[in-house]
């Protein structure tokens, strides 16, 4: 069993390639597609089993491997997470699971070599969030970039080698830049080792001049911001959706959690004060791109699209999370990255299983659809709720965090940030508007048939996780919480938004979830309590009652430890 808890995430990350074997010897079709199920299923099951043992109160990285890979260049294969990879992994395998699913009838041509692509796009990604080692990293993150584009370019739409084209020399643009700077830090540090470096330069035993470090944090800046995509750099991504097959888009909700997660993982841990300095930019473009992406999302007259630059707008949103340097918007940032994979994830086959019965996604071909379609319709409105924030559902979780974090940043930014969330939910209601009510007008609505059993299996898991992270999410965040207020302790003392010493808590003492219903009933809050009573008594003393801390807010909205 030790030697399990130092291997399971090789295990993890390997599977599918193992997989991958498997299917080199089978001969059907058929064959290919159970066999890839089975295996997508064990990696789900096998990326539980951290996220269960993980010990949210220890330091550091937990199931930790590490081996001498190439000693010559001090290149290592290690592999470790942390709260904040922890859940990213089962995401991963979930997500991989649902689009085998969901592609279980449509990949007819060539479908060993569309599953074959789809492993290794997975093991691509698994590998990338559970690298401690900056080149490892990098050859992970280039793995699950070959797939991705070989399932556009051949299983996708009209337009898919255009889109596939652009998706490559995108993201091969960052690369670039990113290993540039993997480089300049070898040959600082004379080491790949992520947590060396870290250390190194937090203790000063690696001296970056803030021009460097500048340069640095940019080259990794640019490579996660494309891959997110944060506005300007998110052109590639509506052609992508618009072309791509279901699952490779299904699987590019999560990709794309490559950029927030490299982020908050490298350029916040190992550069604090060059991202200190680029704060105020960083965090209007993500408010730029909430609002750009809702707006534009409103005026699509292609789900795809719609799809598309809704994602644009949530990833915004996440990006604002990560820079207000808040402990609270930070773990909203983490929890919305699980939320938008599940739910942008869900609404894409929804759009798919339309295509597949009219070969079209254009918002005017449809309309009253729940009317044949009671089972999709259902469906369609509870991802829709989730994504908009409804509370009891997950998506509210995610956004109340960042929006409490970028209040606490700066009051303008959670203004900002509120209004564009209210664009957010008018484009969702639109769509659901146009879709699923009023009269049938296209006679080959009609004919549409509801979900079937396989589809309805994919629905009920989506739905019950969305529902079960809107009401326990202190499960999730308590695991997330401790290595956020790690990586952002380097800016405790930090401003950079001019915020009072005690306006954006970083850490705090933890209070129990058992006891968060009676913070009220404790001896936490004695003075307040007191000036409370004196106020109903006397009302000459309501001036003297002390306002909320953040603190106490921050609690209530996690309803568990802080």
């Amino acid at each position: 069993m030790a030697n399990l808890h130092h291997t399971i995430l090789s295990w993890i990350v390997f599977l599918p390639l193992i997989g991958i074997g498997v299917l080199l010897l089978l001969r059907s079709d058929r064959a290919a597609r159970w066999a890839v199920l089975a295996f997508s299923l064990a990696d789900l099951l096998l990326s539980l089993i951290p996220a269960f043992a993980y010990q949210a109160a220890r330091p550091g990285y937990q199931f930790q491997q590490f081996l001498r890979w190439i000693p010559a260049f001090h290149i290592h294969y290690y592999l470790g997470v942390d709260g904040i990879s922890l859940w990213l992994l089962p995401l991963t395998t979930l997500m991989t699971f649902i689009a085998v699913l969901a592609s279980w009838k449509s990949a007819h041509q060539h479908g060993k070599a569309f599953f074959i692509l789809l492993l290794l796009l997975t093991t691509g990604m698994l590998g990338a969030f559970a690298s401690l080692d900056l080149f490892l990293f990098y050859v992970f993150w280039e793995v699950a970039l070959v797939p991705m584009t070989l399932l556009i370019g051949i299983w996708g739409q009209h337009h898919r080698i255009r889109a596939a084209l652009k998706f490559f020399l995108y993201t091969m643009t960052g690369s670039a830049l990113m290993l540039v700077c993997i480089i300049w830090l070898y040959n600082l540090t004379g080491t790949f080792d992520f947590p060396v470096i870290r250390a190194g330069l937090a203790s000063g035993m690696y001296h970056l001049s803030p021009a460097a470090a500048m340069w640095l944090f940019l080259g990794f800046f640019i490579a996660f911001a494309i891959k997110t995509p944060l506005f300007p750099f998110h052109t590639w991504l509506p052609d992508m959706y618009a072309e791509a097959p279901v699952a490779a888009v299904v699987l590019s909700a999560v990709m794309v959690k490559l950029g927030p997660y490299g982020l908050l993982r490298f350029n916040l841990a190992l550069f604090p004060h060059a991202a200190a300095r680029a704060a105020w930019v960083i965090v209007i473009l993500g408010l730029i791109g909430l609002l750009y992406g809702g707006l534009v999302a409103f005026s699509q007259k292609s789900m795809k699209r719609l799809v598309a630059y809704g994602s644009v707008s949530h990833m915004g949103l996440i990006i604002v999370g990560v820079f207000t340097f808040t402990a609270i918007g930070a773990q909203g940032a983490v929890y919305q990255m699980l939320n938008h994979g599940i739910i942008t994830g869900g609404l894409f086959i929804l759009i798919g299983i339309l295509y597949e019965q009219r070969h079209t996604d254009e918002l005017s071909e449809f309309g009253g659809v729940a009317k044949v379609m009671p089972w999709f319709a259902g469906f369609f409105v509870l991802l829709m709720l989730a994504s908009v924030g409804l509370p009891l559902l997950s998506g509210f979780v995610g956004e109340f965090l960042i929006m409490l974090g970028a209040f606490l940043a700066h009051h303008a930014f959670g203004i900002a940030a509120a209004a564009a969330i209210i664009v957010s939910a008018l484009y969702l209601l639109k769509w659901t508007r146009a879709t699923l009510w009023g009269e049938i007008t296209q006679p080959a609505n009609n004919a549409l048939r509801d979900l079937d059993g396989r589809e309805k299996l994919i629905f009920a898991v989506l739905g019950v996780l969305v529902i079960f992270m809107g009401l326990f999410s202190p499960l999730f965040l308590r695991k997330v919480q401790d290595s956020v207020a790690a990586d952002l302790a380097p800016y405790a003392g930090a401003h950079p938004f001019g915020l009072q010493t005690n306006a954006a808590p970083v850490a705090r003492p933890a209070i129990p979830f058992s006891r968060s219903r009676h913070m009220a009933n404790t001896t936490a809050q004695p003075a307040r309590r007191r000036a409370v009573t004196q106020a109903v008594a006397n009302p000459n003393h309501r001036a003297e009652i002390p306002a909320p801390k953040p603190g106490d807010l921050a609690a209530l909205a996690l309803g568990g430890r802080r």
